[in-house]
């Protein structure tokens, strides 16, 4: 259980939130609430007015009540799929600069500055790469990091005309709420 330092509000209702954190999680009980502190966390050490936003999508495992017992504003979508759950956390996501990523803790929350930073800078997107940094074992399958992504990011850089160097990550930052949201 957090303690109460951790569930201190990171931002009152009279201040607009600057950053929302959006997981989309489905069963991920042994790791969401690693993923909740971290970003709740680096959002207060960073002092960013903020909220995290855990999209549910269906836990069996009790996943959602482990997100709201560490801070977290917890969101359910009954509608199955990855994206179903991003669409529900992003749609009730009230920051200005949304941070996308993964409930099973493959993702480094406690460093959300490289993200911010570019955007309090003008840029519109940022996106995170699992290759300039360190792949864990077992966070990414030997098809996926040798054929399936780069096969896939030079076809989008060749399309888009960018350089990315994987479009495919499932961290992200962007300024304003896609699809309408």
């Amino acid at each position: 259980m957090a303690d109460s330092e951790t569930l201190t509000p990171l931002h009152d209702n009279n201040q607009e939130i600057e950053v929302s954190v959006v997981i989309p999680c489905l069963n991920e009980a042994q790791s969401v609430g690693i993923c909740v502190k971290k970003a709740r966390n680096a959002l207060k050490r960073l002092g960013i007015h903020g909220e995290v936003v855990v999209a549910d999508n269906g836990s069996t495992d009790g996943s959602a009540a482990i997100a709201e017992r560490e801070g977290a504003r917890v969101v359910h979508q009954p509608i199955r799929g990855y994206g179903s759950a991003y669409l529900a956390g992003i749609g009730a996501a009230q920051g200005k600069y949304i941070i996308m990523g993964d409930a099973d803790d493959t993702y480094d929350f406690s460093s959300l500055e490289p993200f911010i930073t570019p955007l309090r800078d003008g840029f519109d997107f940022v996106i995170g790469s699992r290759f300039q940094g360190n792949i864990h074992p077992g966070a990414m399958s030997w098809s996926h990091r040798y054929v399936g992504n780069p096969i896939l990011s030079g076809i989008l850089n060749l399309f888009l005309g960018r350089a990315s160097p994987t479009p495919t990550a499932g961290c992200g930052v962007s300024h304003e709420k896609p699809l309408g949201g």
